[in-house]
């Protein structure tokens, strides 16, 4: 048995906890809030959407009793919008299995309770250097998963795996409530994602709030300067949602109905920022010496355009865990922490990077024609048609994005893959779908609105 500490009670550092308990490790946790603190006077610290293959590790661990209740994601329903008021393509894709978002202020409330009732340690304090000193010099291993907090300096930047020194967008959140769960036309519960080239993109994520219950959480990512770069002077959530309205009722009018009587769930349930989406390396060594290890979004901080942030996490966590176990009873120095990551880099990492920053550059053709082949998917259950294949496995490629991201910059094996999904030429497919495209475009020039791929009829998910 290892005596592990771990620094921070975010996602990663919650999860950590519970998995190295359960694997019979001695383990304390670090935090600078309480319970009751992180429930009630906390901010979101994301939308934290998951997919299955981070979601098994949750139900692993019993740590989802709000299972029976969550507005489960079923997939995604996309839209392309090259100018403002304008659907230029659609793509309604399914999942393997469901998705979830779970308000993170909840999920650190209970998953501290757990984690002190199972046997584990809690302690409430703010940690400094010299504190996380004493930790390190008391564990065998520490573990600093503190996000992006003032302790993730002590990490160096990986340059070599860090894209970008700026940031790539200018975010804004709110958690509201009042919107159906549905859209009208599609056959699922989605996360709807509204892309608009060169402006950024909007997320409306089915998510379980800690006080409305099955509601839905907002997230706009804006180019800086550009038409959705509006949220950074807003004060409290009532004027994130204001802005919001406003935005999607110029930009997006065909959401504007479903989002208009929308209220806020909660006080604190906003974030406006920005941040330099940054790999560190995972050894950090502190004046005396000793080393300690990063995790979560201290090691790989990604933006969240692909929802990948929480996975990540989870990702991470079960790779380290898995290594602790193989590592017996030999000393955690630094190479191990960098074999450690190393693994889980080229295992999830290296796709779930090049995944996201493949979203926020714009869009590769071989992206493009995926997205042109598809047209005409709409997210019936009994639709096994190519197109439809395709949007599912566009959707799939959330969960893991191993499965299609190397694609996206490969037209040679994704014109492969669309011939094999398709049954017959890729070329074929992308002039069917583009034909499709076209023919709609010229109805809204001329004033009418696109006749996308609509379901009626069925019963949407809730």
């Amino acid at each position: 048995m290892r005596n592990i500490a771990v620094v921070g009670a975010g996602q990663a550092g919650l999860l950590a906890a519970h998995a190295l308990l359960k694997a019979g490790h001695r383990v304390t946790l670090y935090s600078d809030k309480t319970p009751e603190q992180w429930l009630n006077e906390s901010r979101p610290t994301g939308t934290a959407a998951r997919f299955d293959l981070s979601l098994r590790f949750e139900h692993e661990l019993d740590l989802n009793p709000w299972a029976d209740r969550i507005p489960y994601g079923d997939g995604f329903h996309i839209t392309v919008c090259p100018k403002p008021g304008t659907q230029l393509l659609t793509l309604t894709g399914r999942l393997q299995a469901p998705c979830a978002a779970i308000d993170l202020r909840l999920q650190s409330h209970h998953w501290m309770q757990a984690l002190k009732a199972r046997g584990g340690g809690v302690e409430i304090e703010s940690i400094s250097i010299p504190r996380l000193e004493e930790i390190a010099a008391a564990h065998d291993l520490t573990l600093v998963a503190a996000g992006r907090a003032e302790l993730c300096n002590l990490f160096e930047r990986d340059a070599g795996r860090s894209v970008y020194d700026k940031p790539q967008r200018h975010l804004a959140m709110v958690c509201v409530k009042g919107p159906a769960l549905g859209f009208d036309g599609v056959p699922l519960l989605p996360v709807k994602i509204n892309l608009l080239p060169g402006r950024g993109e909007c997320f409306w994520v089915p998510y379980f709030h800690k006080d409305a219950g099955a509601s839905w959480n907002l997230l706009f990512e804006a180019l800086p300067g550009g038409p959705l770069d509006r949220f950074q002077e807003a004060k409290s959530a009532g004027q994130v949602l204001e802005i919001a309205k406003g935005l999607i009722r110029e930009l997006l009018p065909w959401d504007y109905p479903w989002v208009k009587d929308a209220e806020t769930s909660d006080a604190n349930g906003w974030l406006v920022g920005r941040f330099v989406p940054t790999v560190r390396k995972p050894a950090g060594r502190l004046p005396s010496g000793r080393v300690v290890m990063a995790l979560g979004d201290t090691a790989m901080s990604v933006d969240p355009i692909a929802g990948q942030g929480a996975n990540n996490g989870n990702k991470m966590v079960r790779n380290l865990v898995e290594s602790i176990v193989e590592h017996q009873d030999r000393p955690f120095d630094a190479a191990w922490m960098t074999d450690t990551f190393d693994r889980f880099y080229e295992r999830h990492g290296r796709a779930i990077h090049d995944f996201t920053n493949l979203l926020l550059e714009p869009i590769t053709p071989p992206a493009l024609q995926l997205l042109i082949a598809q047209y005409g998917s709409d997210g019936r259950t009994d639709n096994q048609s190519g197109r439809q294949l395709l949007a599912n496995a566009f959707s799939e490629n959330f969960n893991d994005p191993n499965l299609l991201t190397p694609l996206m910059r490969d037209p040679r094996r994704m014109r492969e893959f669309i011939e094999r999904t398709m049954g017959h030429s890729w070329l074929r497919a992308v002039a069917t779908g583009g034909l499709g495209i076209a023919r709609e475009g010229l109805r809204q020039l001329s004033g009418q609105a696109p006749r996308h791929p609509r379901v009626y009829g069925n019963e949407k998910a809730a």
